[in-house]
């Protein structure tokens, strides 16, 4: 009200013609006078405070911004979609399985299922970030905790809520097994990151971390759980086994090359890992050796066991993913392993990744 009085005012002090209108011609002059004096004696301060307020309100407000994108980048938004597409994808192949036993009471259920996942995710990459500011500094300086946007005791607040609410989301709903296996999930990731273990330091217990994490427990757990909310036995599916085999050994290829990008920051901090020992060229041949034996091997199957897999899409979609990798194989040999090319080479790993995800209901 009172910074519109104040335009207001000044409208007529610019516009005497206006003023003339709404004020007689006798005393205006007067009458301008006084309220300009009013204007000067009370609304200035409590215009100054309005902005003030205005000001306040944005600082909050981009704090806040600052706060939810610190947040984005510590949950690893790369790993996040892995997740997220992974636990869908083995879902989708469950109810495909046993379509006359879908209940959509069952969505909040399967939501919270996913939360919890996201929870337990956010924690392992989470606390893997605390311990290793130092190194990703130099290796990952975009992470909020090496960027100072965000201080260790906040990401200690974020990892330990993450790791309460994602378990007690899981006892709360899936039972004993599932629960044991999401803290198993939880203990193997502070193994890797947290002193005295920090097994992320030797190659061979590193990579076998995150084969059993991202391979078999997220595999198995999400197939058991979704077969025991549709009141379902636990029964080895071939699609199952196949999927859990092949993202195993694709767990494998990324826990061997995550490390490609990060090979000055390891030999600084005398972190020990394959690419850091055996070389960068002799890694990346060595991912990729095992990626096309998984699509070679799919391609096999899908011939072998008709009666079991969708030959065509089966066989055509992981024929044209090695394609794809072999191309990838062959522009980071080009650009003679710069570390531009080798992040690149590792981000299309991991769209490779999801793309398997992605076909695996078809298949």
């Amino acid at each position: 009200m009172q910074v519109g009085f104040r335009v207001g005012v000044e409208c007529l002090i610019r516009n005497p013609q206006l003023g003339a209108q709404i004020f007689p011609r006798q005393g205006l002059k007067e009458r301008r006078t006084r309220v300009i004096c009013s204007v000067s004696s009370g609304t200035g301060s409590d215009f100054a405070e309005y902005k003030s307020n205005e000001e306040e309100e944005a600082s909050v407000r981009q704090r806040l911004e600052n706060f939810r994108d610190a947040f984005w980048r510590f949950l690893r938004p790369h790993t996040v979609r892995g997740t997220i597409i992974g636990s869908t994808s083995l879902v989708a192949r469950a109810l495909l399985e046993n379509a006359d036993c879908i209940n959509w009471f069952l969505v909040p259920k399967a939501l919270r299922g996913l939360l919890a996942l996201i929870c337990g995710n956010g924690y392992i990459v989470g606390i893997n970030q605390i311990y290793d500011v130092g190194i990703d500094k130099v290796n990952k300086p975009f992470l909020p905790i090496a960027a100072g946007d965000l201080s260790v005791s906040t990401a200690w607040t974020l990892v330990l809520s993450l790791a309460v609410l994602g378990t007690g989301i899981v006892a709360t709903n899936f039972g004993r097994l599932i629960t044991s296996l999401y803290v198993l999930g939880l203990v193997l990731g502070a193994m890797y990151s947290v002193p005295p273990l920090r097994l992320k330091r030797f190659a061979v217990p590193a990579f076998l971390i995150i084969a059993t994490v991202r391979g078999f427990l997220l595999n198995f757990g999400v197939y058991y759980a979704t077969r025991a909310s549709l009141g379902l036995p636990f029964v080895w599916s071939p699609h199952v086994i196949f999927i859990t085999a092949f993202v195993t050994l694709f767990a494998t290829v990324i826990a061997i090359t995550k490390d490609l990008p990060d090979v000055e920051g390891d030999l600084k901090f005398k972190i020990s890992t394959f690419a850091t020992k055996l070389g960068v060229r002799n890694i990346s041949l060595l991912g990729a050796g095992l990626l096309l034996t998984n699509y070679i091997g799919a391609v096999v199957a899908a011939f072998r066991f008709p009666q079991v897999f969708n030959t065509g899409p089966m066989a055509i979609t992981h024929g044209i993913l090695g394609v794809c990798l072999l191309y990838q194989l062959w522009l980071l040999e080009s650009a003679k392993y710069s570390k531009e090319a080798i992040s690149t080479f590792y981000r299309f790993i991991w769209n490779l990744f999801y793309a398997e995800y992605l076909v695996f209901p078809a298949i």
